[in-house]
């Protein structure tokens, strides 16, 4: 039995590397890293333990790893212009955790967008067992949001800031910017004074747009307010999963006894080690790629908005960033329209849009889907694969074609990219099984 099992999870290993390299994967929470991020990522280093700062490790045999984090660390640093780096959280919500720890107390409030607007679930309220109320004891409250703008209402959410401090007494202690819905750079600039006249410390979760800032294409948080910038290293930052902290000198001591011993004790040394190679290719590549990605997504969404989809933030131009986000209520919900797309080999996820709520619907049934051009763009494609895209999604959604055609018609497209670009390294195929047992 325990053989058959061994055999059975390896050839199911397989098989999802053959469906992955025959479908068009649009989450954009992924990414795929290159063959070098992934030598790194199978090392030695994943067995070993490493608890503590370089130089003042729990543990022996860190000779090397220390040597490979410290230059993570200088790499991290000058990707994003930093004073300070902790390469050590293993996600971002673990990130996000150790920010909590360090700057806030039980019972604080923070200030952060609601989830339907675009808000991570490491932001929300205990009641909907959200990372910041559930495990810190925050209590959230949010910054007003304007829909037509798909953004952040600067001056209403002064008002609702003031009234909370002027009228209740109640001071928020932390605001936090970025999100899971990311179409647009928030106004950070233009509530940073605001909020520091206030003593309200400002932390950016740019999980979702690291990539983006790295290739300088999106706005530049620690310049623009952030004390602290949280973040992942696989979604347009295309490492392993893992996160990361960057803030300035002078917070340094806080984030690094919060990291550990509050909230990792080993730090997965083999991330580390993949992520110093993809910030290193980052630093080669980075801007190209990001300047490709964002006008990925933009093709995307003009393609879906011309064959009659609702596409939100046309006002702006549709989005600024590696996402999509299309409301498909009138056709139906967008966890239906997850299954089917996926069924034609089309991955994306469904997504709360603004408003859902309020007309009944919920996470299992949302009103929309949410795409991300990140991990296509790192397969080659450009703006002209945008619109067959455009074309395979809006044959499901609208014209309820056979799904079997469709997938055909993917799997045909997908023959094309093979090969993970703006890399060092490409010999090997983006998703072809290694198999070293």
């Amino acid at each position: 039995m325990s053989r058959e099992k061994y055999d059975n999870v390896f050839g199911l290993l397989e098989k999802h590397h053959k469906w992955f390299s025959e479908s068009i994967p649009l989450i954009a929470s992924e990414n795929i890293p290159s063959p070098a991020v992934r030598e790194a990522f199978v090392s030695d280093f994943g067995n070993r333990y490493a608890e503590g700062w370089p130089g003042e490790r729990v543990y022996a045999g860190c000779t090397y790893i220390d040597e490979v984090e410290l230059i993570t660390i200088e790499l991290a640093k000058k990707l994003f212009n930093a004073e300070f780096a902790d390469v050590r959280p293993i996600s971002g919500v673990c990130a996000n955790l150790s920010v909590y720890s360090a700057f806030t107390n039980p019972n604080d409030k923070m200030i952060a967008l609601p989830i339907p607007s675009g808000g991570h679930i490491s932001h929300g309220k205990s009641d909907f067992s959200g990372t910041a109320g559930l495990v810190h004891g925050l209590r959230i409250d949010y910054f007003a949001f304007d829909r037509e703008e798909m953004n952040i209402d600067v001056d209403k959410s002064k008002q609702r800031i003031t009234k909370m401090i002027e009228e209740e007494n109640d001071k928020p202690n932390m605001a936090m910017f970025g999100g899971s819905l990311f179409l647009f750079p928030h106004p950070m600039k233009e509530l940073k004074d605001f909020l520091l006249d206030h003593d309200i410390f400002i932390c950016y979760d740019s999980a979702h747009v690291s990539g983006l800032i790295a290739g300088k294409q999106f706005q530049d948080p620690l310049r623009e307010g952030a004390q602290t910038m949280t973040l992942s290293t696989h979604k347009t930052l295309p490492g392993p999963q893992g996160g990361m902290i960057l803030s300035w000198n002078k917070y340094a001591d806080d984030i690094k006894k919060s990291v550990f011993p509050g909230n990792t004790s080993n730090h997965h040394l083999h991330s580390v080690a993949a992520k110093a190679i993809a910030f290193a290719e980052m630093l080669e590549f980075g801007k190209d790629y990001a300047v490709q990605t964002v006008k990925n997504a933009k093709a995307l969404a003009e393609s879906l908005n011309e064959k009659g989809l609702v596409v939100l933030g046309e006002k702006n131009g549709f989005t600024e960033s590696h996402q999509v986000a299309v409301d498909t209520s009138k056709y139906g919900d967008g966890g239906y329209f997850e299954k089917e797309l996926e069924k034609a080999n089309l991955i994306v996820n469904r997504q709360l849009l603004p408003g859902d709520k309020k007309a009944g619907r919920d996470y299992v049934h949302p009103g929309g889907i949410r795409l991300g051009s990140s991990e296509i763009t790192r397969l080659g494609m450009k703006e002209s694969e945008m619109i067959e895209i455009a074309n395979f999604i809006s044959r499901i959604i609208i014209d309820k074609e056979n799904i079997d055609t469709i997938k055909t018609d993917v799997i045909e497209f997908r023959k094309q990219f093979t090969k993970v670009h703006y890399a060092f390294e490409t010999l090997t195929d983006a998703y072809k099984y290694i198999k070293i047992r």
